[in-house]
């Protein structure tokens, strides 16, 4: 055997044993996927999160996607394998900033992407995945709203929410703040008849140069429906290890340069096969801040 064949039968069986599941981003090394129990979106992971009878989660992400399965899965033991493994866009808006902003508009609900911390979670209204941020923002029935971290995101969000002013923190991802406009036109001139699928982390003018603006969930159900054959894909590259095997008869480019987060590649299987035999480092979050959040996480869940 390999010793990739070794280290995922040993994964495996650590799993079965322990009654444990592994949940993995899309953006995760392939070979992390692929011994997953499961790989999705953040919303997908959070029901996941939150449906699982397992005794143990062994989350294969960020460190703000392990803090929202121990909110929705408290009585679970939830493992994130690589500690250190975080999301510079969460880190960009602290509870103590999100409290002082919120002062500055008192009585406007606050909207916060997922990609945020526990403590950002319990100063929130409803917190929104990239897949259902509009619904999110329409569910509220308002005509103001303060959108925490992601300024791309929010500005896509106005732009699917007319009538809504949405108020930005400028806070943004930095793997697709990297992506320009002139990377997608020179992606459109090498593949002119690939439909381009872009993340709404992305800039505004990258977005506008997409054929569809989608989460990566969404771009998995358009790359199986479409009747396109060729795709550019306009998000981190560790989508395309799941584009293709759910649609294998098409192809699928990144774009140069390729989009990495270096965060979400943290993670190799001798990670999960330590974390499944230690159940180390496990994540915590304090009753207090656990029972604020959970309110906003759960309408998130609920409204899908």
């Amino acid at each position: 055997m390999t010793d990739t064949a070794d280290i995922t039968a040993q994964i495996r069986a650590l799993a079965s044993e322990k009654h444990a599941v592994i949940l993995a981003h899309n953006y995760q090394r392939a070979e992390v996927q692929d011994v997953a129990d499961f790989v999705g979106d953040s919303l997908g992971l959070s029901r996941t999160a939150a449906e699982t009878d397992a005794d143990v989660i062994i989350f294969c992400g960020v460190h703000f996607m392990a803090e929202t399965a121990k909110i929705l899965a408290p009585g679970k033991t939830v493992v994130l394998p690589v500690l250190d493994a975080g999301c510079p866009m969460a880190d960009m808006i602290t509870a103590q900033k999100l409290a002082a902003w919120k002062a500055e508009y008192p009585g406007v609900p606050v909207v916060t992407y997922v990609n945020s911390t526990a403590e950002v979670k319990a100063l929130t209204d409803v917190c929104c995945t990239s897949a259902n941020a509009p619904q999110v923002v329409r569910s509220l029935g308002v005509d103001r709203v303060l959108f925490a971290p992601d300024r791309n995101l929010a500005h896509w969000v106005a732009e699917q929410v007319p009538g809504v002013e949405v108020i930005a923190w400028q806070g943004f991802c930095p793997t697709h703040e990297r992506i320009h406009a002139e990377h997608v036109i020179a992606a459109k001139e090498a593949h002119p008849d690939a439909e381009v699928l872009a993340h709404p982390e992305c800039r505004p003018e990258v977005l506008a140069l997409a054929d569809a603006v989608l989460s990566t969930s969404g771009m998995l159900r358009r790359a199986v429906e479409s009747p396109a054959t060729e795709f550019i894909v306009v998000t981190e590259e560790g989508l395309l290890h799941g584009l293709e095997k759910a649609a294998p008869g098409k192809r699928f480019f990144t774009l140069d340069p390729c989009a990495v987060c270096p965060n979400m590649k943290k993670t190799a299987l001798p990670d999960v096969l330590r974390a499944l035999q230690t159940l180390e480092p496990r994540i915590e979050v304090s009753d207090d801040v656990r029972t604020r959040a959970l309110v906003s996480v759960e309408r998130m869940v609920e409204i899908g």
